[in-house]
């Protein structure tokens, strides 16, 4: 099941579908969009409403990249980690344990 909520960005209101549990992460999203946008526009007072956009879009989707590429490289650490954890278990257990 769908509701429709109001988000405001950049002075304007935008109605969006939602599931009503994704609710709070879509108004929290839209506050964070309105304010890069105004960070940028701040910034870039000559650039039009689409340049801003793009630039926004693009700051976004970098920030999500890294994040990503964070998360896979702990997750890389974790499971060195816990393989050497592992071993060294493995490696002080009597053969007939193992």
């Amino acid at each position: 099941m769908s509701e429709a909520v109001t988000v405001r960005i950049l002075d304007r209101d935008y109605l969006v579908g939602c599931k009503p549990e994704d609710r709070d992460g879509l108004i929290s999203a839209a506050a964070y969009l309105d304010g890069k946008l105004r960070e940028l526009r701040e910034h870039n007072r000559s650039g039009g409403l689409e340049r801003i956009a793009v630039l926004a879009g693009l700051n976004v989707a970098h920030e999500l990249l890294s994040l990503k590429q964070q998360q896979s490289s702990r997750g890389e650490q974790l499971a060195q980690h816990l393989q050497a954890l592992k071993s060294k278990l493995e490696a002080g257990l009597p053969s007939s344990l193992q």
